[in-house]
């Protein structure tokens, strides 16, 4: 019964606010490097307003800074799909890869977020 109450309040905490004020604990959590902390805020604000990216971009910084790599890969790609030109989702997507050790698939993307960039070799 304990349980049941603690993770109740638990999620109630995490949970409690309007999106604006879950947005805003999930950048302290995100800050104060609780990258586990802003995920559990972020998934139940990215359920709630799927089409923005902010809320889905840090959920995916929160995942690649606490190595879970695969469900980063999964938030980058939904925004990818969403919104092909968002440079900083295409570079954190060839991050994730990297770390993952798919160093070939991941170049694909970080040739394009550079492009994107406006980042061009010199002649």
């Amino acid at each position: 019964m304990e349980t049941q109450v603690e993770t109740q309040q638990e999620t109630t905490y995490y949970d409690h606010g309007t999106p604006a004020e879950r947005w805003e604990r999930a950048r302290q959590f995100f800050d104060a490097k609780d990258y586990a902390g802003a995920a559990r805020v972020l998934t139940g604000l990215v359920e709630e307003v799927p089409e923005q990216t902010g809320p889905r971009l840090l959920l995916a910084r929160a995942y690649y800074h606490s190595a879970q790599l695969h469900r980063a890969e999964a938030e980058l790609r939904d925004i990818v799909e969403r919104d092909p030109v968002e440079h900083y989702a295409r570079l954190m997507l060839g991050r994730t890869l990297q770390r993952q050790a798919r160093h070939e698939e991941a170049e694909r993307h970080l040739r394009i977020a550079s492009a994107l960039a406006g980042d061009f070799p010199q002649e």
